[in-house]
């Protein structure tokens, strides 16, 4: 008893001292040996003791095991146990283990060490974190023994697990839930999971070549020739499959082709595929699928995946992976060496996938979808975008960028998959650009808005401040002269004017006089309008923008800030760069009183796997830097941009009976044409909805922007367009 009192006292005086050593000091029995999980199973160095202390020679197996260095381990064992294994052997055993059991980490406790001469015994408790079958915990009877001049592990398999003893293996059966779906915010469906049908030949078995084509071309919306093509490299007594259906379109056409399967055309072939509506509605919104990148292949297996599964890669099926994959269960078996069922060793039933309710109404959505592409492609156009946002919470109710996609491209099953992928991915006008959050554009004229709300706040003006517009403006001196768009200038107005009638000139002033008071002051409210940053949406990619400032040009070009940089921005030009999204969100502050919202696409995430309903309230990310009584009047010049005699879009509302209020923007982009801009809310008095669009390239913002403004405000309120648009001739 002396002994082995006299051998804890020995135990707890090394545990301190090798403190800093690379083992954790154990104050007690029951102290955990932990170390910081990793993500992955990559190996790393162990510290080995220097002590031949036999308890030292555990901490440290256990410590090498917490960090995945299974060769480490090997180092500690005893020179009879590397006898009877290989280190490969060794180390691919406990990779094996844990990869099967999905284990996310392990974690080991002392519980105390008996040495008796040149043997020892050391309690232990390991705790298996997993994926599939959760937290699987044993107590170890660890055996060392001293020889050739040092304590080592006395190794066998049951050190792995218990049930691992005499040559034993783990089998696990993986139960994964459905992925879940993604709905518009009444319930309908923007992706699912559904069924796919693949329809195939076998060339040499085809009776009735032309009756088969012409049975399948209405099916597979493809002319018999386009068909014939498909299979055409295909020799006799080869399958080739030539197209994919829904199960809706197999029932629509289903009797028509059930002549020609074993006659040339094979039995359709089943298959597991995410879905989407059938307007294709909102891709770069929902994102897409597929297989898990490579390099994020260690996270995800490190979480259980095998590796091959189907994930989110962009968009809402991204980032709510967590939410749309559930939580995989499964059982978790040990077998004997020829394959014999030995016992389980934990199971747990998976918990059920959650599905996302998007802000996106689908009808809504799909018409702003058609009514951008009408305009663009009538205008002969290449790219365009547009928001639309409730004022008060900020939810999205429509969100378009043009060109689109189809998300069903990234389905690597997919007839001609890859094919239809390196056309997207190399097409210049970069359809699977969401264009409404990562497009940056100049501002232009839009950006009237925050030159006109810094002027106020600088104190240099107020909404009355008079400005005499000539046409032209030349206080940076005769080589740098300014013109405004209405040749010969506005003559006599004020500021609050200025915004109706949109004159430059008057807005370079204001920029030149604030840059002279402090070159800081007018980036520094610009970004009070949330410019210059992500707005926070989650669930899509965002750029933030760009708001020069002395401080960004010297950090971005090495160059110092001059008075002309200052005067660009006062019309939106110069290096300003903003998002549709950012313009709708100013927009929808401006008519909800001065709040700037975080904009959201998400409205809940749905019940499922024992977890409530989880709804998504708006959240407010500032002020506008306005009072009351300035907005007011901001609000007022914004409205006479729409319906005064003199503002700049009057003449495309006319007869609208809602009535509306915003601002043009021409935003030179050389060499081609200006972007054109409109952003605006509705109706006026009472605001509901904020909307931004832009078309690239598209010239005058009045011209061609403000009237797709008002086809969907028509759409909107359901109103029907009461003149033809321009793009209708």
């Amino acid at each position: 008893m002396k002994k082995y009192l006299l051998l804890l006292l020995f135990f707890f005086a090394l545990l301190v001292a090798c403190g800093g050593e690379g083992i954790p000091p154990i104050q007690d029995s029951s102290e955990l040996v932990t170390l910081t999980p990793l993500p992955t199973n990559t190996p790393r160095a162990t510290e080995i003791p220097t002590s031949e202390d036999a308890n030292g020679i555990a901490l440290a197996f256990y410590r090498a095991w917490e960090l995945n260095d299974f060769l480490g381990m090997y180092s500690l064992l005893t020179s009879s146990s590397q006898a009877l294994v290989d280190s490969v052997s060794f180390v691919t055993r406990y990779e094996e283990a844990m990869d099967t059991a999905t284990v996310t980490q392990v974690s080991a406790q002392a519980l105390g060490t008996l040495q008796d001469g040149n043997t020892a015994q050391m309690q232990v408790r390991v705790t298996w974190q997993t994926a599939a079958v959760g937290t699987i915990m044993r107590e170890y009877t660890v055996p060392l023994a001293f020889a050739d001049g040092r304590w080592g592990i006395v190794w066998d398999e049951g050190l792995i697990l218990p049930e691992l003893a005499g040559g034993n293996t783990l089998v696990m059966q993986q139960r994964i839930p459905a992925r879940a779906n993604i709905y518009d915010v009444n319930g309908k469906a923007l992706a699912y999971q559904g069924t796919i049908l693949t329809l195939g030949v076998i060339p040499g078995q085809i009776e009735d070549e032309p009756a088969m084509l012409n049975a399948l071309s209405p099916m597979l919306n493809l002319s018999p020739e386009e068909i014939k093509e498909i299979y055409a490299p295909a020799l006799p007594d080869w399958y080739w499959p030539i197209g994919d259906v829904t199960e809706a379109t197999m029932q629509q056409y289903g009797p028509s082709i059930q002549p020609f399967i074993g006659k040339g055309l094979a039995e359709p072939k089943p298959r597991l595929a995410r879905l989407f509506s059938d307007t294709g509605a909102a891709p770069h919104l929902i994102g897409y699928t597929g297989y898990i990148p490579a390099e994020e292949l260690a996270e995800y297996q490190a979480q259980g995946f095998a590796g091959d599964e189907i994930v989110g890669l962009a968009g809402l099926e991204r980032w709510g992976e967590d939410y749309l994959n559930g939580e995989r269960g499964g059982t978790l078996t040990v077998v004997g060496p020829n394959g014999d069922y030995i016992t389980t060793v934990q199971e747990q039933e998976p918990k059920q996938a959650r599905s996302i309710y998007t802000t996106l109404d689908l009808e809504f959505q799909t018409a702003v979808e058609q009514a951008l592409a009408e305009a663009t492609q009538s205008l002969g156009l290449r790219a365009g975008a547009a928001v639309v946002l409730d004022v008060n919470s900020g939810k999205v109710l429509a969100m378009a960028s043009y060109p689109s996609y189809d998300p069903r491209i990234f389905d690597p099953f997919a007839q001609d998959s890859a094919v239809a992928l390196g056309v997207a991915f190399n097409d210049p006008d970069r359809p699977l650009l969401n264009r409404s959050t990562q497009g940056v554009y100049p501002a232009g004229s839009t950006f009237k808005i925050v030159t006109y709300s810094a002027a106020i706040n600088s104190g240099l003006y107020t909404p009355d401040t008079f400005y005499t517009s000539t046409g032209t403006w030349r206080r940076l001196g005769d080589n740098f002269i300014k013109v405004d768009w209405r040749e010969g200038g506005h003559g006599t107005i004020t500021l609050k004017q200025a915004i109706v009638v949109s004159c430059n000139s008057c807005f370079y002033d204001a920029a030149f006089e604030m840059d002279a008071m402090d070159p800081n002051f007018f980036p520094n409210t610009a970004r009070q309008f949330g410019l210059g940053q992500p707005t926070g949406i989650v669930g899509v990619a965002e750029a933030g923008g760009t708001v020069p400032s002395p401080e960004w040009k010297l950090a971005t070009r090495g160059e110092g800030w001059v008075r002309g940089d200052a005067v660009n921005m006062g019309i939106g030009q110069g290096d300003v760069q903003v998002t549709p999204l950012q313009m709708a969100n100013i927009m929808a502050a401006i008519a909800n009183g001065g709040t700037l919202n975080r904009p959201t696409l998400i409205d809940r995430i749905g019940a499922g796997g024992g977890a409530p309903e989880e709804p998504f309230p708006a959240q407010a990310n500032g002020e506008l830097p306005l009072s009351p009584q300035d907005l007011a009047i901001l609000q007022e010049s914004l409205w006479k941009v729409a319906n005064d005699s003199n503002g700049t879009a009057t003449h495309q509302f006319v007869g609208l009976p809602i009535q509306v209020a915003g601002k043009t923007g021409t935003a030179e982009a050389p060499p081609g044409n200006s972007h054109a801009w409109f952003v605006g809310y509705a109706p006026a008095d009472q605001p509901e909805i904020a909307i931004a669009v832009i078309l690239e390239h598209g010239g005058e913002g009045s011209a061609v922007s403000a009237p797709l403004f008002r086809r969907l405000v028509e759409l909107y309120y359901d109103i029907t367009p009461i003149t033809p648009f321009p793009w209708q001739g």
